[in-house]
């Protein structure tokens, strides 16, 4: 078993002290040569200057290939156009193409009335570009919106058809659940690639509100698991050898690439990455710029 290309998911920071975060995580990772790196928006597309501030930073210190985020939330087509090519005149050629969650405060996503109605009508734009690699989302579990169990594929299959290259999912506790996701789609016939999407538990009880909000179901054993390891404090004993686990069923399943939501904490993703087989490699020294 080969080990896998990683690409990693960062936050941009909100304050001066999330801003050392991201660059301490981005200055442990960076050695493990990622495939990309991702930068996310916050919900409702709240951080959308910050998010673009980091993408050009994370870049220009560490050369790494960074995929942006964007959204289809609260801002006109013209507007995510112009973030688009705002990427685009700073060397970034990937893009993450999401709808986007609903702004704080309201229960569902409604399209702005000059906006994207959907991630298909963002990715349909920006590939129009020629600009772009597109990544987007995947669902191996239903979406909260999701009509039914079998619109997840369907909408994939959309924005694969679209001009989207490949897709990353959301995450899940078990390897089963994303090769019955993977199984559907090549059905359909999908034949992008399909990247898991995976969250080291840095919190159990963070993790499960996580879950409930995304629609991810909770195993009773892992629940029950870390009921036990608490009691006994080895939870990241336990939380290290879940997610090594998870990730060497899923390259046992034919798997060749895993993206890992940091969370902006990268010491447990980089122990399980490590646990993979992969060695870093020396790291450029780099002056950071810090982003507030």
């Amino acid at each position: 078993m080969s080990a896998p290309r990683i690409s990693f998911e960062f936050f941009p920071p909100q304050s001066l002290d999330a801003s050392f975060k991201l660059w301490e995580t981005v200055q442990v990772l960076a050695p493990m040569a990622p495939n990309f790196v991702s930068v996310t928006y916050g919900a409702g597309g709240t951080t959308r200057k910050l998010t673009h501030e980091a993408v050009g930073a994370i870049k220009r210190n560490y050369g790494l290939n960074v995929a942006a985020h964007l959204t289809c939330v609260d801002a006109s087509r013209a507007e995510t156009l112009e973030i688009a090519e705002a990427y685009a005149d700073v060397g970034v050629t990937e893009i993450v193409a999401l709808r986007g969650d609903a702004p704080k405060g309201a229960e569902r996503f409604t399209a702005h009335k000059d906006g994207f109605a959907s991630s298909v009508e963002l990715v349909e734009a920006l590939a129009k570009t020629g600009k772009f690699k597109l990544r987007v989302g995947a669902y191996p579990e239903p979406h909260p919106d999701a009509a039914d169990k079998f619109a997840d594929v369907t909408w994939l299959k959309r924005k694969i058809d679209a001009g989207a290259t490949s897709a990353i999912t959301q995450f899940f506790f078990e390897a089963d659940t994303f090769f019955r996701f993977r199984d559907a789609c090549v059905k359909a016939g999908i034949t992008a690639p399909i990247i898991p999407g995976i969250l080291p538990i840095q919190s159990w009880d963070g993790t499960k509100k996580f879950a409930a909000r995304c629609g991810t179901s909770v195993p009773q054993r892992l629940d029950e698991g870390f009921a036990a390891a608490k009691r006994d404090g080895r939870e990241d004993l336990l939380a290290l050898t879940q997610c090594t686990t998870l990730c060497s069923r899923l390259l046992e399943g034919g798997v060749e690439d895993l993206h890992f939501y940091t969370l902006n904490r990268p010491e447990l993703t980089r122990d399980v990455v490590r646990a993979l087989g992969i060695a870093p490699e020396i790291a450029p020294e780099v002056v950071l710029e810090k982003v507030a």
